[in-house]
């Protein structure tokens, strides 16, 4: 093993440009990934809040069946609860977030409708079950909140595509980048290869070392960037706390490891897959 560690040094000493940008890409892929990861936490958590406080209310006519439409939204597998409530009551709610609200219903009457109110399952279920729900005979009218829960469904969406998008296209880069560097590291052995082979030496032990060059690689690639991630995270965290205490920041350090822990074993088994393929590879080009 001390043979074939000390041959994957040397390689990546007398290829270290190669050796240098392979690195510097998975480390930027890593930052990316690790950081579209714990947004997309963030965002999620956000979502979940929202999840909490967002209803779609059904504005019901004066001829509606309210009971049988309570239970018909109730069938939807979106809706996790819905209640019924009648004029009476949803003037007694804005009676008391509006006072004036009474001393106007008893002027001109009650203007509120009976209504029913669903919370769904997740906020993106919003728009469908309105949309469902005021189909219905005896429906009036939907009101969903669609002024923020669309934009903040289209965010979400937009953050994940462009984040898993370009973390897609470094991750590509970046294993060409250990094909190539790897391929020059054994064209440059190819005398001793070709050696080794003659002398008997199986194809594992040809490879080995530009294996742990490739875990090497990665190993400090995964290092720097879950180092540097984590750091930058939590100082920003902690501000974002300060400054804007209306959102739910994770800065749960249970929630947070497991999230760096897995880009950095992605960043290793990146470097040794991109290793296994340059070797075999190139070893199939000399047979």
């Amino acid at each position: 093993m001390n043979y074939h560690l000390r041959q994957a040094l040397l390689a990546m000493r007398a290829n270290f440009t190669s050796t240098f940008s392979t690195l510097t890409t998975m480390t930027i892929t890593l930052l990316v990934l690790g950081a579209v990861l714990l947004l997309t936490l963030n965002v999620n958590r956000t979502l979940e809040q929202l999840e909490s406080q967002v209803e779609v209310a059904a504005y019901l006519t004066e001829q509606a069946d309210d009971a049988a439409l309570l239970s018909e939204v109730k069938q939807y597998p979106q809706v996790r609860a819905a209640d019924l409530l009648s004029k009476e009551q949803v003037l007694a709610e804005m009676t008391r977030d509006y006072p004036y609200a009474k001393e106007a219903a008893e002027l001109a009457g009650n203007p509120f409708p009976d209504t029913i109110r669903m919370r769904v399952g997740r906020v993106e279920d919003s728009r469908p079950v309105a949309s469902a729900v005021q189909r219905l005979p005896g429906v009036e009218s939907v009101e969903y909140g669609a002024g923020y829960v669309d934009p903040a469904v289209r965010t979400l969406t937009a953050v994940r595509t462009a984040g898993y998008g370009l973390v897609g296209l470094l991750l590509l880069g970046t294993l060409f980048n250990i094909l190539n560097a790897v391929r020059v590291a054994m064209y440059a052995r190819r005398n001793e290869i070709g050696v080794m082979r003659l002398l008997g030496a199986t194809p594992a032990f040809i490879r080995m070392p530009h294996l742990i060059e490739g875990i090497l690689v990665g190993l400090i690639a995964s290092v720097i960037a879950t180092g540097a991630l984590g750091f930058a995270y939590l100082e920003l965290s902690r501000r974002l706390v300060q400054f804007v205490p209306v959102f739910p920041i994770v800065t749960d350090l249970n929630t947070i490891l497991p999230i760096l822990a897995g880009v950095a074993v992605l960043g290793i088994a990146v470097g040794l897959i991109g290793s296994l393929f340059a070797t075999s590879r190139y070893l199939r080009e000399l047979e």
